[in-house]
């Protein structure tokens, strides 16, 4: 059955059909029949034709001339046209459909639809467009959930007739027979024939009532795949401007007709996300490494002088050295190493595998040291090459990330730089600060420092030149705050002579404390501080009227001016960084929230933390400051020898001379430096926090990157006796979640090409025993018969729980015992081994985010989520680094890292990104096998020089060429062979050596070169290293190539099977003549041609590593050493109970037993009178282990009442164990307040939180998570408080009958009277956790609307004025009443907003006391008590 079966009314077409269509002249409908049915046939329609024919091959002969209508009749019938389509398509959307007419037949016993009398098969035939019946729209559309379904009943035939002859088979045939017509005339026919050929209406009607699809189905089906209207407008346009187009320049104005453009079309964020923006073409076209392009953008203006490129090698290998620790004699070959490699990154836009790969003998140091001669061996070297690495990859990229630093330094150090220039141009300026610091500034912070100088102590002017050159609207410049201006007007007033009395400048001061320069020391003037406000020369009335607001003001200008001079910010960042330490100080919020058990306990009274280390501790760092975004605690930085600082600075401030008045002014002097530091320390403190949480970002994003490198660099699992890089055959299991021995075991079996041959499904894999009698499980004979008939290399298993270590067990126990053995391979001796299948717990990182994807829906559209990640599986063993390629920018979705989660996105992709290019480039992609498989495809972006734009560019320009790629030359294009140029050649480059394509020595062309690691630049250095290899001469040598060109001497070394004689070649004298006569530095380079013309792309990836037993125990349970270990208290749920020992199970799905000895410190008490089965207790874990997930477990109240705290070796004056202790006293104190006997109750849930408390700890809880909490209304009353949602948590009242004392949980829990449960347990999974389903039902309908109800009543007015003849209706959360929804609807334009309240209960939704049991009904139940409610109000 194919789709069109499903659809009804299609039209066949054969001949025995009756047919209906419109004759051209008269309009009236004629029908054409066979004579099966005793009519005769008609044959006018094909004299019509005939006579249309002649007519038009007369006008072409120029026997008849037709009149030419006038241009404004001809103007006045196109818009008429136009007028008519846009009409009948808005009565199209105004027609009922099937369902909405249903809906008026329930709601409307005495309605009736008619049904047009109308031929099921017919043919649709071109007619006038003004004679079409368009249906009216009536009121039982109302809240339907699609425009687009609206249709008149009399199209839906019309619909199918479209559906027979697809758009494709128009095309096809559509200039089979030419018709010649002129003028406007012509343009009517096309017209006509092209709005019959248009689909009038494209829907999903006949599919759903083949399918038997209901309306929600139909409602995502829609939302999924559009109605195919959405972008008709467009196509009119586009139809508009070809018309345009057609016609002479003087019925289209100026001539000029303006393509419509995607731009045009589509939102900006839908052209961004596919890349199809102006700027991302602008990428494609430019020939850079596109990397280069994006990372460069915001300086793109920027051009280094050499003078610039000499200062940042030097400004970098400052910032590298210090963590390199390289010996003294290796420091300037480090320099300058950084130097070539900034000329490659620069000049010759070379991306860093293309410089670690090609340019590796710039990376490494070597020196020759002369040896001893050796009497014995006269021929021995006379010297030993003695290598250092100077640079790795890593390093390459650390180099790349500060290029782009200084340029921004470089950016604003020219802008600064000319605002200078710019004053000086206006004003005879000349600051020697701001020139003295400016070429000093090495930082960002420090050029801050001087643009905050420049713009106090220059803003007048600065406001001067904006006004003078009209910049106000769009300079760069400041305006001056207020502040600045007080201050500018005390510079230009009297009270500037106070601020001169102090006896030395800001400058001054600051060049004594940074010891540099000639030292200056301060004057006193002859007057008393006060005495000299109060003379006539410095006060300056009205402002300034009094000595001391003078004196004031002159010390807070001096303050300012101290405060803001680079170089004593310079003093001051230098001794933070030296002598800061870092302070921890929970707030009242952290005081209740931050318990011992709390993650966050750790640094809760954490001080004195240097700057050294937080950066050997970048992790505790980020959490402090997360802790502190939650408002929990308060990171302080501060300098340790702070007073010693200011003391220090008193001195180089103050005169040495003994007077009162020297007294008075030192006084004042300290005075303004106290404020100045004041400012100074708030300003530094914030500057050095926001460095360490940068610094703290990078060093856990590269260790991110780091540990990707690790999973990256694995080679494909090796099967037994196949080489390195072979892939292997896979049959991979899983039972996701499943209980073991219960739930079904899906498989998936994936041959070495990816393709998933086989899939299914066990069910018992239980090994039997022959001695007792027990047999294998129902599947053990077709899982060994799959495995004889498949012979894989490996079997994969991985699950989501613990369970999945007993399959893999059993699976083990099952290959043993029925001896299951791979394929076959040669043996050392010759003959034909196997081995015993191996099964491997793979890593399902990836498998677990494929499965639920939508490649995954592509690819394997029928497989079940289970077997898809089956296929994961496989692939990940087959080629972990495609899997990985695979998931995009997704990546970032896979922890690599515990603190990963305290790093901006960005951050982490950007370092994900250069591993994964790392790696690519290592293993080279093969762009023949990429053109055809989208699968290797997603390599491309990573190779060196392409992105995602180029990458796909590439693909294109290959697929135009023929799509095959003949050599790596052709990527430039080739004219001769009519080749486009699929990059350009700076991008070649960088790519060509890391695309490869397979050597066929069938084929003349092939090159074997293309099939290596060599880069086109060094294919001579190869042919020759081949040439010599081979010992030819150079008449050899060309008589090979006159044979087979260039490429023949590597043929010939291949074709001879001599490869292994390059070993015999001596390189170092080749690296010596290149050097000394080409200044090339090729010796590694040379090792690497040698390598490849052996072995061409050898497979360089480790061998495929193995999950270590932590890995395994972290995927299985989800947990870490840090969150699951010995000692921790857990709640545990129990499965079995015994009288000797109990069985229990974590919430991780660990399996934990508790022997006799544990259970009580009573010992005459049995586990069976303490305890029953399916109770969730506390228990304190003993033993863990880690490889069988087990775990010793104990439920003394002895050992409970131990709190687990984790060791942590802290250093003296570390923790503020007095503050701790304070803190505890005050908890106690606040949970005594009531004087009441305060009640536990021993459940996990358990809380001793008022209504506060508990809203505040679900905050950062999921939605549905819950509390369980002492009532306020007495001992007979639980209170369970559960979050709904964001800032909305519905408080319960449990009443407790039939207790056993007024402390224990009664054996009924009764909630308003209408829900009874027999255990707290039964209370949370059936009524709590019922009705967050529902919610979370809710909140992912489609009709939900996140916002308050004004937002969504909103909303609902501006669709219905946008779509006066629609209604509409949305859910939204209701905050005040929680567990409340608000159902808004709106009955057309016109009619005002209401809204009915939707009760969450147990399992269902309550609107006007009745029940629905899910989304579905309720929608469908609102429509009918609506409409029943529209029906009573018309009577």
């Amino acid at each position: 059955m194919s789709a069109l079966d499903l659809i009804q009314g299609e039209a066949e077409l054969d001949d025995d059909e009756a047919d209906e269509s419109f004759d051209e002249e008269t309009g009236e409908v004629t029908r054409k029949s066979n004579g099966i049915n005793g009519h005769v046939e008609d044959s006018s329609e094909e004299e019509e034709d005939d006579d249309d024919e002649e007519a038009a091959r007369a006008v072409r002969e120029g026997f008849i001339v037709e009149d030419e209508e006038e241009p404004e009749e001809r103007e006045r019938r196109r818009r008429e046209r136009k007028k008519r389509r846009r009409e009948e398509r808005e009565e199209e959307e105004a027609g009922l459909d099937e369902e909405d007419l249903d809906l008026i037949g329930e709601a409307n016993p005495e309605f009736e639809r008619k049904v047009a009398a109308e031929p099921k098969l017919k043919r649709l035939k071109r007619g006038h467009k003004e004679d079409r019946e368009i249906a009216p729209r009536g009121v039982g559309d109302i809240f339907d959930s699609d425009e687009e379904d609206n249709v008149s009943p009399i199209y839906e035939d019309r619909r199918s007739s479209h559906r027979a002859q697809p758009r494709g088979l128009e095309d096809e045939f559509a200039d089979f027979i030419e018709e010649d017509f002129s003028g406007d005339e012509g343009r009517e026919r096309e017209e006509d024939d092209a709005e019959v050929a248009r689909t009038v209406r494209r829907d999903f009607a006949g599919v759903k009532d083949a399918a038997g699809l209901d309306e929600t189905a139909m409602e995502d089906m829609k939302e999924a795949f559009g109605t195919g209207f959405e972008y008709d407008w467009a196509l009119e346009l586009q139809e508009q401007d070809e018309q345009d187009e057609r016609q002479p320049d003087g019925e289209n104005g100026d001539g000029l007709a303006k393509g419509i453009e995607l731009k045009d079309v589509f939102e900006p964020s839908q052209l961004a996300e596919k890349m199809l923006t102006d700027e991302d073409n602008q990428i494609r076209s430019i020939d850079e490494p596109e990397r280069f392009q994006i990372a460069r953008k915001p300086y793109k203006h920027l051009n280094l002088t050499d003078e610039q490129v000499k200062e940042e090698s030097l400004w970098i290998a400052e910032l590298m050295l210090p963590n390199k620790r390289l010996e003294q004699d290796l420091r300037e070959p480090f320099q300058k190493s950084i130097a070539k490699v900034l000329e490659f990154m620069i000049t010759d836009e070379y991306e860093v595998p293309f410089i670690f790969q090609h340019r590796k003998d710039y990376l490494i140091h070597a020196a020759k040291i002369p040896v001893t001669p050796d009497p014995y061996n006269p021929n021995a070297p006379q010297y030993v090459v003695n290598a250092e690495k100077l640079l790795n990859q890593s390093d390459l990229w650390e180099i790349f990330d500060q290029d782009l630093k200084f340029r921004a330094l470089v950016d604003k150090r020219n802008a600064l730089q000319r605002t200078y220039e710019n004053l000086t141009s206006i004003s005879s300026l000349q600051d020697e600060v701001f020139e003295d610091m400016l070429p000093l500034a090495k930082t960002i912070e420090e050029l801050q420092d001087v643009q905050d100088y420049l713009h106090f102590q220059h803003s007048s002017r600065l406001a001067d030149f904006a006004i003078v050159n009209n910049l106000n609207a769009h300079s760069t410049h400041r305006r001056p705050g207020a502040s600045k201006v007080i201050f500018e007007r005390i510079r230009n007033g009297k009270v500037y002579g106070l601020v001169r009395a102090f006896g030395i400048t800001a400058d001054a001061f600051a060049q004594k404390a940074l010891g540099e320069g000639k030292r200056q020391y301060t004057e006193d003037p002859a007057e008393l501080p006060d005495d000299m406000a109060d003379s006539e020369n410095i006060l300056d009335p009205p402002d300034y009227s009094s000595g001391v607001q003078c004196l004031r003001a002159a010390k807070a200008m001096f303050a300012e001016e101290i405060s803001l001079n680079p170089k004593m910010r310079k003093v001051m960042r230098k001794e933070y960084y030296l002598n800061g330490v870092v302070d921890c100080f929970r707030t009242e919020k952290g005081l209740r929230k931050i318990d011992e058990h709390h993650p966050y306990y750790e640094f809760k009274y954490l001080r004195n933390q240097e700057i050294v280390d937080i950066a050997r501790q970048p992790a505790l760092f980020l959490r402090m400051l997360t802790a502190e975004d939650e408002g929990l605690v308060e990171v302080k930085v501060r300098l340790r020898n702070y007073d010693d600082l200011r003391t220090r600075l008193y001195a180089d401030l103050e005169s040495d001379n003994f007077s009162e008045v020297a007294d008075a002014w030192n006084r004042e002097r300290r005075e303004a430096l106290d404020i100045a530091l004041l400012k100074l320390d708030s300003i530094m403190a914030k500057g050095v926090k926001e460095n360490l949480r940068t610094r703290c970002e990078d060093e856990v994003a590269k260790s991110c990157r780091e540990e990707f490198l690790k999973r990256l660099d694995q080679a494909p699992y090796k099967p037994k006796g196949m080489i390195l890089g072979t892939l292997p055959r896979v049959l991979a299991l899983s039972n996701g979640s499943g209980v073991f021995g219960r739930d079904s075991i899906n498989w998936a079996w994936v041959e070495e090409d990816g393709r998933v041959l086989e899939n299914g499904k066990f069910a018992d894999l239980s090994v039997g025993d022959p001695d007792r009698g027990s047999p294998d499980g129902a599947d053990v004979k077709a899982f060994v018969e799959l495995v004889s008939r498949r012979r894989p290399d490996v079997i994969g298993v991985s699950g989501f729980s613990a369970e999945t270590r007993k399959l893999y067990k059993q699976l083990e126990e099952l290959v043993e015992q029925k001896n299951l053995r791979g394929a076959d391979y040669e043996g050392e001796d010759g003959k034909d081994v196997s081995d015993q299948l191996e099964v491997v717990i793979v890593n399902d990182e990836v498998a677990r985010l494929y499965q639920t994807s939508d490649r995954a829906n592509t690819e394997h559209p029928g497989f079940a989520p289970l077997t898809k990640y089956c296929v994961a599986l496989a692939k990940y063993l087959q080629n972990p680094m495609k899997e990985y390629a695979s998931l995009g920018k997704d990546i970032v979705s896979i922890s690599f890292d515990p603190n990963q989660r305290y790093v901006p996105q960005e951050k982490v992709l950007k370092q994900l990104e250069t591993a994964m290019v790392d790696m690519v480039n290592l293993c080279g992609v093969d762009i023949n096998e990429a053109v055809n498989d989208l699968y290797t495809a997603n390599l491309l972006p990573y190779v060196c020089g392409l992105g995602l734009r180029k990458a796909s560019q590439l693909l294109k320009a290959i697929n135009l060429n023929g799509g095959v790629v003949s050599s790596r030359a052709e990527l430039v294009g080739d004219a001769d062979q009519h080749k486009l140029p699929a990059v350009g050649p700076r991008v070649w480059n960088n790519c060509a050596s890391f695309l490869f394509i397979d050597f066929d020595s069938a084929e003349p062309e092939s090159d074997y070169l293309d099939n290596t690691r060599v880069h086109p630049e060094d294919y001579d250095l190869g042919r020759k290293m081949a040439a010599d290899a081979l010992e030819l001469d150079e008449e050899d040598i060309q008589a090979e190539q006159q044979e087979g060109g260039p490429p023949a001497i590597v043929r010939k070394l291949i074709k001879d099977e001599a490869q292994e004689k390059v070993n015999d070649l001596i390189l170092e004298e080749y690296a010596e003549q290149l050097e000394k006569n080409f200044a090339q530095r090729k010796r590694a380079t040379l090792e690497t041609i040698r390598a490849e013309l052996q072995q061409p792309y050898e497979e360089l990836r480790r061998n495929f590593a193995l999950l270590s037993t932590d890995e395994i125990f972290t995927m299985f349970t989800g947990e870490t050493r840090d969150s699951l270990c010995e000692g921790m208290i857990v709640p545990v749920s129990l499965k079995r109970v015994t009288e000797d020992y109990v069985d229990a199970k974590l919430d991780c799905g660990i399996d934990g037993t508790v022997p006799s000895s544990e259970i009580s410190d009573n010992l005459d008490v049995s586990a069976t009178q303490l305890y029953s089965k399916y109770q969730t207790v506390q228990a304190k874990i003993q033993f863990l282990n880690r490889k069988a997930l087990t775990a010793t477990l104990t439920l003394r109240e002895e050992q409970l009442q131990i709190p687990y705290r984790k060791v942590i070796d802290r250093m003296k004056d570390e923790w503020d164990y007095r503050e701790e202790e304070k803190d505890k006293e005050l908890m106690s104190e606040k949970n005594d307040v009531s004087g009441r006997t305060q009640r536990v109750v021993k459940h996990p849930l358990f809380r001793s939180f008022n209504t506060a408390q508990a809203e505040e700890y679900l905050g950062s809880q999921a939605r549905g998570d819950v509390v369980i909490r002492p009532s306020s209304k007495g001992l007979e009353h639980l209170a369970v408080t559960w979050k709904v949602s964001d800032n909305v948590y519905q408080h319960i009242d449990v009443l407790e009958l039939d207790k056993e004392n007024e402390f224990s949980v009664g054996r009924t829990l009764k909630i308003g009277g209408r829900f009874t449960y027999s255990d707290l347990d039964e209370l949370i999974v059936n009524h709590v956790k019922a009705m967050a389903r529902k919610v979370d039902e809710m909140m992912l309908h489609e009709k939900y609307q996140n916002g308050s109800r004004a937002d969504t009543e909103k909303w609902l007015t501006t669709y219905t004025e946008a779509n006066p003849k629609r209604s509409v209706y949305n859910f939204c959360i209701n905050p005040k009443y929680p567990g409340y929804f608000s159902l808004c609807f709106k009955n057309g334009q016109h009619a005002p907003v209401q809204n009915w309240p939707v009760k969450v209960i147990p399992g269902a939704f309550e609107l006007q006391k009745v029940q629905y049991q899910d989304m579905r009904a309720l929608c469908n139940g609102f429509k009918l008590l609506f409409l029943n409610m529209q029906n009573r109000h018309r009577r």
